[in-house]
């Protein structure tokens, strides 16, 4: 078995050896494999370039943009290479490229400038010499972690900023490009404090207070994210993308009459810019807006075809059906080589769902494959060691450990935390219960999820526990303090209701950190056939945090890890989990209704039946789907494609697929 990052290191010091041949032969080992490594494609490429074989260097260019249309470096090479053969055009479009994926490839901002014309392109060339200027002034260590970001190579590019930051603590650059990886990591907590310190060093720096907004945005800090937002328009109020982020941080905020308003402003300056109508989009469909979202979604394809994320936009509203001349477009465009990383990613989900509805099956299932094996290349997912932290819970959050500490947290009764897997019908669950006039419902609040990532970095006595192992070791205080915090940082997504709900599906993970802080919370467990369950998560492109869904065989097991914990919560937890099957609800809405009703405590309410007259802000995929009537249109959906789940009901196993949601 050949060792593959030592063996490619070696054939990288053959390459810098001007070993040429030698580096072919040694490649020829990966190439045999069903998917040789983004890096030995790379260097293939450049081997035969050196060798004068070009056609076989865009060959293998070729075939590692198709698995990493984003690869900075493969694009510049692709210049090079187009370059020897006196192709300057194409030439001078794979290093705009290359500059636009990377900007640390200082060769391809040079070689920009040597092929366009000074005369013709004045001001494109001010741009590239502006862009390289900024780019000398960047120390040579952080210009490698810039690299390194942009090939995806994060562990790397961390322990490179952070040895350069020991040097130089204070350097905002440094601080910017370690915020970065701390934000693509899920390293939150650190990312905000590292921002909010370059910010508050150097508050004139535009690129460090749009990277803040993002990080607070990304901790669900709303109201502070549109303060920052605020502050920054009112600095330039002509500036344009600054108007676009306050648009964005209003819609995030709820207000999205405001929103619609900015981004009606900015279209008046950029007629059909393609991500403002996409944007806009997105406000009007959670408003509830579907006609105007389509036609703003569509706007947006029109004046820019290849704009991926409006196609996807459309095929996640879940009832848009795609005409002839657009899926024609979509294959079209699928095909091309030189199409971004996510625009790729995006029309293969949007032609898995177009494909689905015209029943052409066996299509539909290759694009949500292809889009699913995508994102998994980028991917850091480890589906054994997700079961090993699932594991650690029932291994340290036992009978003894719970008998040891009754009576502890924040004896408030405000959350209702609705769990589970992704589209297990969650949506339609948090849409009938805040339909109570005594129930506020909010969104995915990542407020569990983040408490659970800083007691894991949490030391006592020097030493850092992890988690869940440091439960055992904090004290009753503690556990009122962190229940009286998530209060209070929930309470701006409340409306004035005395309940709210939390609909983290991910916080399953977590029932035993809940009981301890919250300890009168409801937890309700929205279960759903586990084939229905598991294909609807591989058909849906998340934003993030769903990494398992990536891959069949990854779903099931972290299916039936989800059931084995859950099995163990109602036992340690009797009475604090109510389980709601998503078909039982569509057969006997009125009984399932009474009985979460009764759960949480509460008279019944006529309204709860009705939800799908309720008028609130959706922001989840089945926006559309919970403002219809219960219906039984999402039963049995993977029986059309049970050819191809052979992966996924092996990793379930015979005893969950015979038990179906019983188990």
């Amino acid at each position: 078995m050949v060792d593959s990052p030592d063996e490619l290191t070696r054939i990288k010091q053959s390459i810098i050896a001007k070993e040429f041949k030698d580096a072919l032969n040694a490649l020829d080992s990966f190439m045999g494999q069903e998917s040789p490594p983004p890096d030995a494609l790379y260097m293939q490429a450049v081997c035969y370039r050196y060798t004068n074989q070009l056609q076989l260097a865009l060959d293998s260019l070729d075939k590692l943009k198709q698995v990493c249309p984003d690869h900075g470096r493969a694009h510049q090479e692709e210049g090079h290479t187009y370059r020897a053969l006196g192709q300057s055009l194409l030439a001078l479009r794979s290093y705009e490229r290359a500059s636009h994926y990377n900007p640390a490839l200082e060769a391809s901002l040079r070689a920009q400038l040597e092929l366009l014309n000074s005369k013709e392109d004045s001001g494109q060339i001010e741009r590239i010499q502006a862009n390289l200027d900024r780019l000398s002034k960047i120390p040579k260590p952080l210009v490698g972690v810039m690299d390194l970001i942009s090939q995806g190579k994060l562990l790397k590019a961390e322990d490179l900023c952070r040895k350069f930051m020991q040097k130089v603590p204070d350097h905002i650059e440094g601080m910017r490009l370690l915020a970065d990886i701390g934000l693509r990591l899920g390293v939150l907590e650190d990312a905000e404090f590292l921002l909010e310190s370059a910010s508050t060093m150097e508050p004139t720096n535009t690129d460090v207070r749009i990277d803040y907004i993002n990080a607070l945005r990304k901790r669900q800090k709303y109201a502070k994210a549109l303060a920052q937002a605020q502050s920054l328009t009112n600095s330039e109020p002509e500036n344009l993308k600054f108007q676009s982020i306050f648009a964005i941080e209003c819609m995030h905020s709820g207000d999205f009459e405001k929103a619609i308003e900015r981004f009606d402003t900015i279209l008046e300056n950029l007629p059909r810019d393609p991500v403002t109508l996409t944007s806009k989009g997105h406000a009007l469909k959670t408003k509830g807006a579907s006609e105007e979202a389509v036609s703003s979604y569509r706007d947006a394809i029109q004046s820019h075809r290849a704009h991926g994320e409006a196609y996807y936009s459309l095929a996640n509203l879940k009832t848009y059906r795609f005409e002839d001349d657009e899926i024609l477009s979509m294959r079209e465009l699928v095909k091309d080589r030189n199409l971004s990383f996510m625009d790729r990613v995006y029309l293969n989900f949007s032609l898995g769902k177009a494909l689905e509805d015209r029943q052409d099956y066996r299509g539909s299932f290759k694009h949500y494959e292809q889009g699913n094996l995508l994102k998994k290349t980028q991917s850091r997912y480890d589906a054994g060691q997700m079961s090993l932290e699932l594991k650690a819970q029932k291994e340290f959050l036992n009978s003894s450990f719970f008998s040891e500490h009754k009576d502890v947290g924040y004896a408030t009764k405000d959350p209702i935390f609705i769990l589970g897997l992704p589209r297990a019908g969650s949506t339609l669950l948090e849409q009938i219960l805040s339909s109570h006039s005594q129930i506020d419902g909010t969104l995915e609040l990542p407020n569990i999820i983040s408490l659970a990532q800083r007691l894991r970095r949490l030391s006592i006595g020097g030493d850092t526990l992890g988690y869940p192992q440091i439960l055992l070791d904090l004290d009753s205080k503690a556990w009122e303090e962190y229940g009286k915090t998530f209060i209070e940082d929930t309470r701006i997504h409340r409306q004035g209701a005395p309940l709210f709900i939390d609909k983290m599906p991910n916080n399953f993970r977590h029932i035993g950190l809940i009981k301890l802080i919250l300890p009168n919370a409801k937890i309700i467990d929205a279960r759903r056939n586990p084939l229905d369950c598991c294909f609807s998560g591989f058909k849906q492109l998340f934003a993030e945090g769903q990494e398992f869904t990536y891959d069949l065989r990854d779903i099931g097991q972290y299916y039936r890890d989800y059931l084995n914990l859950m099995d163990h919560w109602e036992k340690m937890l009797p009475g604090f989990i109510l389980r709601v099957n998503n078909e039982d609800v569509i057969s006997d809405l009125e009984g399932e209704v009474r009985r979460m009703l009764n759960f949480c405590e509460l008279e019944f309410e006529e309204s709860c039946l009705h939800f799908h007259q309720t008028k609130r802000d959706v922001r989840t995929p089945s926006a559309e789907q919970v403002r219809q009537p219960v219906s039984r249109a999402g039963v049995n959906t993977w029986k059309p494609f049970e050819e191809f789940l052979s992966p996924l009901k092996e990793a379930l196993g015979k005893e969950v697929l015979d038990n179906g949601i019983k188990c």
